[in-house]
């Protein structure tokens, strides 16, 4: 069995970060304990006196909580300027520790004081140990920007302090200035502390004060915020970088049918060493969120994940993908991610597929009901497709799209109608009046195969427009030179189908239940539905994560991304993906 003197300096490391950062929990837990509990916040203050004091961050109340969670958590994430400042507070205050029970004895013969001394001092050697454990940077601009924010912050929260002192003043004498209510709210900003005894002629009431601290607060979140946000993303995908992806894609790209789509416009890319592979992702919220399988050569995904991995390590990046296949997942659980399985992908095998039988009657009267009303469909690659003619249809597209925001990520373009995208197929469905009354664009599959991108339709033409379009393209197959096609991801099929079953157990029939609750704002039960009248196969995508604890942060990044909620507290046109599309298409 190895000793502790034989351990190497990398598992010292690990463990002094570790110590850390549990070390900030457990305060954390006592902070806000003290808030809570009063007669034990008490206790606290009371060791917190006179000739006495407590160990590093160790003060009750929910402000001090909030820091020392705060700092938990940017020390979780490994941010090295989490560890600058932790190391120079806890340095700072032992050596004031220590200058104090050097030269005054009556510190000495507490002992409180050397328990705490140690606990704090024991804090910093662990950070120290594991200084190579906090390697996250941050944006080179956070110290300007907390400057920045912090000055403003501060003189805004000031003056509204100033107004609110002046409404609100209690003094009967009412003699203080302008100046000595703006000096009351600074002060009081700064230190949250009362500053009657420094201005005998300022009364303010408990309310006033509270909103002026509530507002104070707000600052400091919001400095905290700018000084240690990550980098925000890296550069998008070049000219140059989506030239190599096509090359991986024509190489490769009938393996994974979500493939084309790492060509969206706002993703990143970074390459395997060799450069026969890449995985392309996209930074919200400060998750590094990949999409579907790496490109390329499955030999060489190890590289590229590997590379992937390590940036979003160095930028405090939490890494995620959404949508990975079956390989795909077993590939990226290799490298210390788990799975989570989202639901499955429909597949349609044109060979397959017929018509014919009682189970397809529905679908048949259907795509016969519509085919008699007149409707018929067009089927070119945009290549083919005159510019004015494509024009005209983005513009229909946009107009039919339902809501302002362009939803999708992992299984959407973003775009239509770029000469760069030549090989994508445009589906156009027109009625008996030859006016366009649907969209369908897939984009290509390798040689043999097509994925769905984009689906409009007229809210003014008839229901079932969109299934007759694809049972036209299945019964053309020939003429669109294709073998099979990817339709709609189905979230949580598995779940809609076995909790319909008979004999299902309460937990899955209550999931269920909750699922299809959700499904009235999002298209989650629908879209299963509308996909399972083909009777696909059913391929299955996963979820990648690090860690159980970043998944609901990763399902928000996810929403945002997929374009069902915007960045908080921004306009619409200041929402990142609104941003990217804004720049047009190259």
């Amino acid at each position: 069995m190895r000793s502790d003197e034989n351990r190497p300096p990398a598992e010292w490391g690990r463990h002094g970060a570790a110590y850390a950062i549990h070390y900030l929990r457990v305060v954390a837990v006592v902070d806000v304990l003290g808030a809570v509990w009063v007669s034990f916040g008490d206790d606290i203050r009371r060791h917190d006196t006179a000739d006495l004091f407590t160990p590093y961050l160790v003060t009750p109340g929910y402000a001090s909580g909030a820091f020392v969670i705060f700092l938990a958590v940017t020390l979780r994430r490994r941010k090295r300027a989490a560890w600058i400042l932790n190391l120079a507070l806890s340095g700072f205050l032992a050596a004031v520790f220590v200058a104090a029970m050097a030269f005054a004895p009556e510190y000495r013969s507490h002992p409180q004081n050397w328990i705490s001394l140690a606990l704090t001092a024991l804090f910093g050697c662990a950070l120290l140990a594991g200084r190579r454990e906090f390697y996250a940077k941050g944006d080179r601009s956070n110290p300007r920007r907390a400057l920045l924010v912090a000055a403003g912050g501060l003189l805004v929260t000031s003056l509204l302090a100033a107004l609110l002192v002046t409404v609100a003043d209690e003094a009967p004498a009412r003699s203080s200035t302008l100046v000595d209510r703006w000096a009351y709210g600074l002060l009081r900003a700064v230190s949250m502390a009362p500053a009657r005894d420094e201005f005998p002629g300022i009364s303010t009431p408990a309310w006033a004060d509270a909103l002026i601290n509530m507002a104070s607060t707000s600052v400091f979140v919001a400095v905290l915020w700018a000084a240690f946000r990550s980098v925000r993303a890296t550069d998008p995908i070049t000219a140059a970088d989506e030239e190599r992806l096509r090359e991986l894609l024509a190489r490769h790209g009938h393996a994974d049918s979500l493939g084309y789509f790492a060509l969206r416009r706002d993703k990143s890319v970074v390459f395997s060493p060799t450069g026969k592979a890449a995985v392309t992702y996209r930074v919200v919220g400060g998750v590094s969120l990949a999409s579907a399988d790496p490109l390329g050569d499955p030999e060489a995904w190890p590289g590229a994940i590997e590379r992937w991995l390590t940036e979003a390590r160095e930028h405090g990046w939490t890494p995620a993908v959404m949508g990975a296949s079956e390989l795909g997942g077993m590939v990226y659980a290799r490298h210390g991610l788990d799975a989570l399985e989202l639901g499955d992908e429909a597949i349609v095998e044109v060979a397959d597929f017929a018509l014919e039988g009682r189970a397809m009657r529905g679908v048949r009267q259907a795509y016969h009901r519509v085919g008699r009303a007149g409707y018929t469909v067009r089927i070119r690659r945009h290549a083919d497709i005159p510019a004015e003619e494509m024009a005209r249809m983005v513009r229909l597209a946009d107009d039919w799209r339902d809501g302002d925001t362009e939803r999708g990520f992992s299984m959407a373009l973003g775009r239509l109608g770029d000469p760069a995208d030549g090989d994508c197929l445009l589906l156009e469905c027109v009625d008996s009046a030859e006016q366009l009354r649907a969209l369908l664009s897939f984009v290509p599959w390798g040689e043999k195969g097509l994925s769905l991108d984009l689906m409009r339709r007229d809210r003014e033409s008839d229901n079932g427009l969109i299934e007759f379009m694809v049972l036209d393209l299945i019964q053309r197959a020939d003429e669109a030179r294709i073998t099979r096609l990817s339709l709609n991801f189905a979230m949580f099929r598995s779940v809609f189908e076995r909790g319909a079953r008979l004999g299902a157990g309460p937990v899955l029939r209550l999931w269920r239940s909750l699922l299809a609750f959700f499904s009235r704002w999002w298209q989650i039960e629908s879209l299963y539905r509308a996909n399972a009248k083909y009777r696909p196969i059913w391929e299955p995508r996963y979820l990648l994560f690090e860690k159980s604890t970043d998944v609901a942060r990763i399902g928000l990044a996810a929403a945002r991304a997929e374009g069902f909620l915007t960045a908080p507290g921004l306009p619409k046109w200041l929402n990142r993906g609104q941003l990217e599309r804004a720049r047009g298409d190259r």
